[in-house]
């Protein structure tokens, strides 16, 4: 990448360039004041037309005074991240620490999305979030498990050690689909024809969507509707019957799943549900059957019934992880 005139000036270490970058978006915010509230200013959505990352990033320096640019940039990255370098799982852009600084930056580094939104989790207040069932305390300082369907489907989790608090990335949207009865045990055995192993993935994401309404279809033994994942929503919300029954399955699997990492995560610090889908269809959440499912496990449904799950509805909190990730990593190591 060329860095000729991108070279941001030097400011206040406080200040930090954060952006959150997936599978169809890219976001960009300058944070200032770091610790348990950073400020937020200089927004911008860069539109989803460009060939690479560079071409985003060029275009937010190039949208903004460059003298106000810190030195210093956080990205939240779609994808894991290993020696400084990702490749983003679910689009054809690889980034680097060492590309970035490249435009200019005196230090840079990468955090994978939702370690960034375990970051977050702490700066989350009564308005960040919307409770999927019941309102259930939390056991302050126990674990938080973060799961999202967008582009893909994204898991991590915090936990907190002697007063901080430790974030971990995982790859948890890849563990194997369990099914449950013999309606998911056909939607398996219908996806499995089409990729051979089925994740989680296949079904908890907006590409997964599409493929569960196919295998309904399939199923049922009707003509294939190859319908978009927003084209699915939309008609559910219209009173389609088959998307309605696409996206009842869609949000019971979803709660069975969450279910599943929070056991696998102890997380009685609670469940935030994150993701582009999931607010887009934050009512079937709320009034279908993901908490039903989410409770549902056996011998150790009463440890999950304690734990609270809770929709993160600011669009920033990935932004906001950025910014306290600047604040617990050291710096001096990414330059």
């Amino acid at each position: 990448m060329s860095s000729e005139g991108c070279a941001p000036s030097t400011v206040a270490t406080s200040s930090v360039l954060v952006g959150d970058i997936g599978g169809t978006h890219a976001r960009f915010a300058i944070a200032e004041g770091g610790g348990s509230a950073p400020r937020l200013r200089d927004w911008l959505d860069v539109p989803d037309d460009f060939g690479s990352f560079a071409q985003v990033l060029r275009h937010y320096l190039d949208a903004f005074d460059r003298h106000r640019v810190p030195e210093v940039i956080v990205l939240a990255v779609a994808g894991p991240v290993a020696d400084g370098k990702v490749s983003l799982t679910n689009r054809n852009w690889q980034l680097s620490e060492g590309e970035l600084r490249s435009f200019g930056f005196r230090a840079a580094h990468l955090v994978n999305d939702f370690a960034a939104l375990a970051y977050a989790a702490d700066l989350l207040g009564p308005g960040d979030l919307r409770c999927i069932g019941p309102d259930i305390p939390a056991i302050p300082g126990g674990p938080i498990t973060i799961l999202g369907a967008g582009t893909g489907l994204g898991v991590s989790c915090v936990v907190h050690f002697r007063g901080h608090a430790v974030p971990l990335a995982t790859e948890g949207g890849h563990i194997g689909f369990a099914p449950q009865g013999a309606e998911e045990i056909a939607i398996l055995e219908a996806l499995a024809r089409r990729f051979g192993r089925v994740s989680v993935e296949r079904i908890l994401s907006g590409p997964g969507l599409e493929s569960l309404s196919l295998a309904q279809d399939e199923i049922a033994g009707r003509a294939a509707r190859p319908l978009p994942a927003a084209a699915i929503v939309e008609h559910a919300s219209q009173g389609d019957v088959y998307c309605r029954a696409t996206l009842s399955r869609f949000c019971s699997i979803f709660g069975a799943v969450a279910g599943d990492v929070a056991l696998a995560q102890g997380a009685r610090g609670g469940v935030l549900i994150a993701g582009g889908i999931a607010g887009k269809i934050e009512a079937d959440l709320m009034q279908g059957s993901f908490r039903e499912r989410f409770e549902a496990k056996g011998r150790l449904s009463s440890f999950v019934k304690s734990i609270p799950t809770r929709l993160i509805v600011n669009s920033n909190a990935a932004l906001l992880g950025a910014a306290r990730a600047a604040e617990e990593i050291d710096l001096d190591r990414a330059m």
